[in-house]
């Protein structure tokens, strides 16, 4: 116990196979006070079989939550003590059912006994104790199948990293990182294009001096995101967001929401009413940020890039 309290909740998975290797030892010392010749490893099936009558070796793996091997490998230990009779054809003649023998069905009724002074003897616990951990148990039981605790880690992880990333807007010394960065992901999945090169190459003249924004994500002070607001002068929206990109290195540490939060504040701060943007659906994660950050899809429009399948627009006024 005195590890446990050292190590703190990173051990919750070894102190919940503690408690459970004690209590498995338990219930091998109480089947031998009652007379029972039998393993806590089988009791799960045995329950099944016992309450169900007949069952396949698919239809009880389903009810417990095992591998269709674990039962496999328990009804033969089951059948060897001479609880369980196996491969008994049902009666469509396609399926082999598992079925408890005389001796089995005997066992089941002695287990019953056994079964009312166990549920005694832990309702003496949980009024003893000042946590009633069978209904703590189905509450984490319920909260892990909604999301389960490597994607609550994965979130944690984005959280903390994401505090060492700070937006900057965009300074001459960022212009070699603007363009390797968008260059990186635009060569991995398509082709430089003429409008690249404009913007790349030049985002004061192309960008800023039109009335556009570009911003810089730095992790630990080394830029590893870019983001841009491109001036149109189209009736239907103020600016496009564009040359959003993000180093793979920092992928995983909250940057893209960020940069997009962050250029889209700064469409609103200058008055702007909609954002339009250009993408392809191959880029799933950028899509599934953009849907994210509100964006809708529209069609129809002209574009001057060969790789665009997808248009969205942003209606900051809603």
């Amino acid at each position: 116990m005195d590890l446990f309290e050292k190590t703190g909740k990173i051990a919750l998975g070894s102190r919940l196979r503690f408690m459970a290797s004690n209590i498995t030892e338990e219930a091998a010392k109480i089947y031998e006070l009652y007379g029972a010749d039998f393993s806590p490893k089988w009791f799960p099936v045995f329950f099944v079989l016992s309450e169900g009558g007949s069952k396949t070796i698919t239809e009880i793996a389903e009810e417990i939550g095992h591998s269709q091997p674990s039962v496999t490998k328990i009804i033969k230990e089951m059948t060897t003590a001479g609880l369980v009779k196996d491969n008994q054809q049902s009666d469509d003649k396609r399926r082999n059912i598992a079925v408890l023998t005389e001796k089995g069905k005997e066992l089941s009724e002695n287990i019953k006994i056994q079964c009312t002074d166990i549920d005694h003897a832990i309702d003496e616990m949980i009024d003893q104790a000042t946590h009633n951990l069978w209904e703590a148990l189905a509450e984490w039981e319920h909260l892990f199948e909604q999301r389960s605790l490597l994607s609550r880690v994965k979130e944690q992880k984005k959280i903390r990293e994401s505090k060492n990333v700070k937006i900057v807007d965009y300074d001459p010394k960022y212009q070699s990182a603007f363009k390797a960065l968008n260059e990186e992901w635009i060569s991995a999945y398509f082709e430089m294009e003429d409008a690249d090169y404009k913007a790349l190459d030049n985002p004061e003249e192309y960008i800023l001096n039109k009335g556009g924004k570009i911003l810089v994500a730095l992790y630990n002070e080394e830029p590893l995101g870019v983001c841009a607001l491109i001036k149109m002068e189209d009736p239907d929206y103020d600016f496009e967001l564009a040359k959003m990109a993000v180093s793979p290195k920092a992928q995983g540490k909250n940057i893209g929401w960020l940069l997009g939060q962050a250029i889209i504040n700064a469409a609103k701060e200058s008055g702007a009413s909609k954002i339009y943007l250009e993408s392809n659906t191959i880029l799933k994660p950028a899509i599934n940020l953009y849907y994210k950050l509100g964006f809708q899809k529209v069609s129809g429009r002209s574009t001057p890039y060969q790789r665009c399948n997808i248009q969205m627009e942003l209606d900051l006024k809603k």
